[in-house]
């Protein structure tokens, strides 16, 4: 790997992005299959947190910001603050580590504490920058914005869920602030940023624009609406709420991968077949698992206060974890990896936003080898997925082990096949 100076490149920030985010992803999944290969409560436990802290954070402060920033120039990227922002995430990994791994709960509301100030910064940009009027004109803006706007209730989540295990006899801070809520609340940006990605590249190309527009903006107010509902009828408790929103959202799921294969099929008959493509495709079949498993988590919720007693019995809780994996492994990862293949060969290409700017950002930017590369890459990542989940099922801790490790190890394979597209522009 060559050594790049990173002080005020936008290429070589991206670069950095790329080596860092992917390599959060790959230790957290060698953490959590070393955890059920050892029995380590402290890997399981500190390997939820690594995902979301590292990659949660620096998706949204970095990859997000290349993507508001191409639609609003205005909306400066300087490389330098992201350069800090990088570093101060890796230094939030750190203290979380010590924070789980000495059972110092002040030290994890300090982290909370700390990204709360770094999302602040950007958000602050944002709002000084963009009137409201014209953050709600670009559909894709509205995803991308409320991704940051969540990522800093994610991080006051986990500050706040810090000083309830320090102070647990303090009755100030809600019941609801619990780990799984802080894990919840930080895949929620997360997946708002492949919404709008999808529509940004790849539907509002379409000669039906303006119907595509209206669909998505509709959507917008469903995904987000609903959910933040969700949240609310959850704690409630009120079950047939729960019911009919979620199989609203799995409804609106459905459509969204339907179209969206229609989309590919038609893309690939008459361009390329484009990996990053196929990853995304790959990420909307795995959120329809997601919305599936989730169904039926509630649906065995039924009878059971929230927050007082486990939701599932233990014979259950496969499809609890069926539901989180399918959101993280697949959703969320395959969604980011295919994003990642088109904005940073793009950016390097460059050292610009400019090509992701133009019409050919879905061009032929990669050689056919590295594609080749990606589709097996994607056939692995599918296969491990599938095979953690089933693990889940079956209980099989050392068939839940494997496969952690092929899906990291696989993970990590795209620093791997983009190298020598990136040394190409150097």
């Amino acid at each position: 790997m060559k050594a790049h100076s990173y002080e005020g490149k936008l290429s070589a920030v991206a670069r950095l992005f790329l080596y860092v985010s992917v390599t959060v992803i790959t230790i957290a999944s060698f953490l959590g299959a070393g955890g059920v290969m050892t029995g380590s409560h402290l890997l399981l436990k500190l390997h939820p947190y690594i995902f979301f802290i590292g990659f949660g954070n620096l998706a949204i402060l970095i990859l997000n910001r290349y993507l508001t920033a191409t639609i609003y120039p205005e909306l400066k990227v300087d490389p330098l603050k992201q350069q800090r922002y990088i570093y101060t995430v890796i230094l939030a990994l750190v203290m979380i580590t010590v924070a789980i791994a000495m059972e110092w709960p002040l030290l994890k509301a300090l982290t909370g504490l700390l990204l709360m100030v770094v999302v602040a910064g950007p958000l602050k940009e944002i709002f000084t920058t963009l009137s409201i009027p014209k953050i709600w004109k670009e559909v894709s803006v509205r995803y991308y914005i409320f991704d940051v706007l969540f990522l800093l209730n994610a991080n006051l989540g986990l500050f706040t869920l810090g000083l309830k295990e320090a102070f647990p006899q303090q009755s100030i801070i809600p019941f609801f602030v619990t780990q799984s809520s802080y894990f919840l609340g930080s895949s929620f940006p997360l997946s708002i940023s492949v919404m709008g990605f999808l529509y940004t590249y790849a539907w509002s190309k379409s000669s039906k624009r303006e119907l595509i527009k209206r669909l998505f903006s509709l959507w917008f107010y469903i995904f987000v609406g609903g959910v933040l509902l969700f949240l609310i009828v959850i704690l409630a408790g009120y079950y047939l709420g729960m019911m009919l929103i979620s199989h609203i959202l799995l409804f609106g799921v459905m459509a969204l991968l339907g179209s969206f294969a229609v989309y590919l099929y038609n893309f690939f008959k008459e361009n390329f077949h484009h990996p990053a493509l196929a990853f995304l495709l790959s990420g909307l079949a795995l959120l329809f698992a997601t919305s599936g498993f989730g169904i039926m988590t509630i649906y065995f919720l039924k009878g059971v206060a929230f927050g007082t007693v486990p939701p599932l019995r233990i014979d259950r809780m496969w499809i609890y974890h069926a539901h989180t994996h399918a959101a993280l492994l697949g959703w969320i990862t395959c969604s980011f990896i295919g994003m990642i293949y088109i904005v940073i060969p793009a950016i390097v290409r460059t050292n610009s936003l400019d090509l992701l700017r133009s019409d050919k950002v879905l061009s032929v930017i990669l050689s056919e080898n590295t594609r080749k590369k990606a589709f097996r890459q994607l056939t692995v990542l599918l296969l491990a997925a599938t095979a953690i989940i089933v693990a889940f099922f079956l209980q099989n801790g050392i068939l839940l082990s494997i496969s952690g490790f092929v899906f990291g190890s696989s993970v990590f394979f795209l620093n791997l096949n983009l190298q020598p597209e990136l040394s190409q522009a150097d």
